[in-house]
């Protein structure tokens, strides 16, 4: 099948890969189409790109662009930031194998280390339908936004500079990746281990930073699959940011409080409510079973 192998590859390459033939249902994407789109988006918005990285498995049935931007902003936030980058990535596929996906994200500068952040960052669309148009429509809509989201990583990578993670932490944060989240192999565990003894690059904070901690895994990610990678970072940003709030100083002297007094809630029955026939609502309720625990923590931390 060609998974196990994912090459670097040109821009040439991917536009010219073979186009598949699935049958009437299947909306062909091609890779060709999603470069010319992105590129052409990023110029539109006043990104520039200063470099491109695309990757494959055999035949390009399953491809990756990475592009890192340099905004024409006026925030200072932006401007001022000397560790991050901006980038933008995409995923698509000929052979099923998965959905269209796309983010924003941001690199480290001194390592080329990648960082997404998963809810309304990314997204996934099958190929039917009007995939191609539906595609276009959210290649411009997070562009669009992209200075928003990459503020919210900046903000993240702070936060994680300020909370220290022992041998221990580290060792325990990198086994539930394994084990629990499966978002690591063993071959990127082994990675993640010679990080931690002898890290590759300079982070510019304690070895025991969440934030070195944190590089030390999306270096491991870079070995990931085309078709893994995006989910893995996002998955794995998800992870660090929730465990973040059991680290952080910000969330120790957190109390429920359960005194409702000041809402005007009673423990007193509605009469209102006593009247209504619960079997007599056939409204369906809709459940995002996509959801996993790790974003709605994610939702707490970020006040959403």
């Amino acid at each position: 099948m060609g998974y196990r192998k994912p090459i670097e590859a040109t821009r040439a390459y991917l536009e010219n890969a073979p186009l598949p033939n699935h049958g009437k249902s299947y909306t062909v994407v091609t890779h060709k189409s999603v470069i010319d789109n992105t590129l052409n988006l990023l110029s539109q918005s006043g990104f520039t790109v200063t470099k491109e990285y695309y990757r494959c498995n055999i035949n390009a049935n399953v491809a990756q662009g990475i592009y890192y931007l340099q905004p024409n902003s006026t925030d200072s936030q932006i401007n001022d930031e000397k560790e991050l980058g901006m980038m933008f990535s995409w995923t698509n596929s000929y052979d099923k194998s998965t959905r269209f996906q796309c983010a924003v994200g941001a690199h480290v500068i001194v390592c080329g280390n990648g960082m997404v952040v998963g809810d309304m960052y990314n997204f996934k669309r099958k190929h039917t339908g009007s995939a191609d148009m539906d595609i276009r429509n959210q290649l411009s809509s997070q562009i669009k936004h992209a200075e928003k989201y990459y503020k919210r990583i900046i903000s993240d990578k702070d936060l994680m500079k300020t909370i220290t993670l022992n041998c221990k932490d580290q060792s325990e944060l990198a086994g539930r990746l394994f084990i629990e989240e499966d978002i690591l192999d063993s071959q990127q565990m082994t990675c993640v281990k010679a990080e931690i003894d002898k890290p590759s690059f300079p982070y510019n904070c304690g070895n025991d930073s969440a934030w070195v901690f944190y590089n030390h895994v999306t270096h491991a990610l870079k070995k990931a699959h085309p078709r893994d990678w995006l989910a893995d970072q996002q998955n794995f940003h998800d992870f660090m940011t929730a465990e973040c709030m059991n680290y952080s100083t910000m969330f120790k002297d957190w109390r429920v409080n359960f005194d409702n007094s000041d809402l005007g809630i009673t423990n007193e029955d509605d009469p209102m409510a006593i009247e209504v026939d619960i079997e007599s609502i056939n409204e369906p309720i809709e459940v995002d079973f996509t959801i996993r625990p790790s974003m709605l923590r994610q939702d707490i931390y970020m006040g959403r």
